[in-house]
């Protein structure tokens, strides 16, 4: 059976306790779970939010990223011992956090460019990175959940293709994928091919319409989506991930320069179109 989550990022990038008020809420208007950013800093504050949801009856998830200082495809081996570092720690926090999924594009670092297309050899130290961290996850009973990202983020996984093709690699059952559609709709041809693809490794999946708005008031194949995940007895989590300039550091990091909808009809609406859609096409 599917969840639905809500990630806290359309409101800030900071895990604390003053987002203690926004996932009561979140429980109250219907959520499975919230999901949050691991990036800050205060271990403590991690815990003390794994704790709190865990009292009101939310799971939960997280997002994390890497920067170039420790890249996973750097060509350095002491830059990607610091990247399987920061991927620990990273995986440490999410333990803190209560939660069971660890998702996002760690596999490389965030929009940092080669100026070349992706190389074997990237996608070898990757996975050897990928690989040591799932042993790390393991213990921790935590799946990773690499996410693609379009081509003006990322070069090494824009598609659900490249991104098997590196999860094969790393060659760990903590090792998985993510589907997120606003990515898709950029990068794949057919959402069906692409989700058929990353059926067999497939761990997490994020709902974001294509300007990162409310889901369902864009032109994302919502239909064939849904109709493909459900073709493939996926069973886990449809977490809306939605953007706004709320935190403008973050804001600025992901080139967020507008406001798309107000974050609670985000989630409001963006809950009853996934019910909707699911009842539907039968998830």
């Amino acid at each position: 059976m599917y969840k639905i989550g809500f990630n806290t990022l359309v409101w800030s990038a900071v895990v604390s306790d003053e987002q203690f008020p926004i996932i009561d809420r979140l429980k109250t208007i219907g959520y499975d779970g919230v999901e949050c950013f691991i990036g800050a800093p205060d271990d403590a504050a991690y815990k003390r939010f794994g704790d709190h949801a865990q009292q009101i009856g939310l799971e939960t998830t997280a997002v994390f990223v890497v920067d170039a200082e420790r890249n996973p495809v750097d060509p350095s081996p002491l830059v990607r011992a610091k990247a399987l570092d920061r991927i620990k720690w990273g995986i440490d926090r999410a333990h803190d956090m209560r939660s069971s999924i660890l998702c996002g594009p760690f596999h490389s670092a965030h929009g940092n460019f080669s100026k070349k297309p992706p190389q074997e050899d990237e996608y070898k130290w990757c996975a050897e990175v990928l690989h040591q961290a799932g042993e790390h996850a393991a213990q921790a009973g935590i799946t990773l959940a690499l996410e693609a990202l379009n081509r003006f983020e990322c070069y090494l996984c824009n598609t659900m293709a490249q991104l098997n093709h590196l999860i094969v690699k790393a060659a760990h059952p903590n090792v998985k994928a993510m589907y997120d559609t606003h990515h898709s709709n950029i990068e794949e041809k057919k959402a069906t091919d692409a989700i058929n693809t990353i059926a067999p490794v497939l761990a997490h999946v994020h709902i974001s319409e294509n300007d990162r708005g409310t889901p369902g008031d864009g032109h994302v194949h919502w239909d064939e989506t849904f109709a493909s995940l459900a073709s493939n007895n996926y069973s886990g989590w449809l977490t809306i991930e939605a953007f706004s300039r709320n935190d403008p550091d973050f804001a600025n990091a992901i080139n967020v320069w507008r406001e798309y909808s107000a974050p609670w009809e985000m989630a409001e609406k963006g809950l009853s179109f996934i019910q909707a859609q699911c009842k539907k096409h039968n998830l």
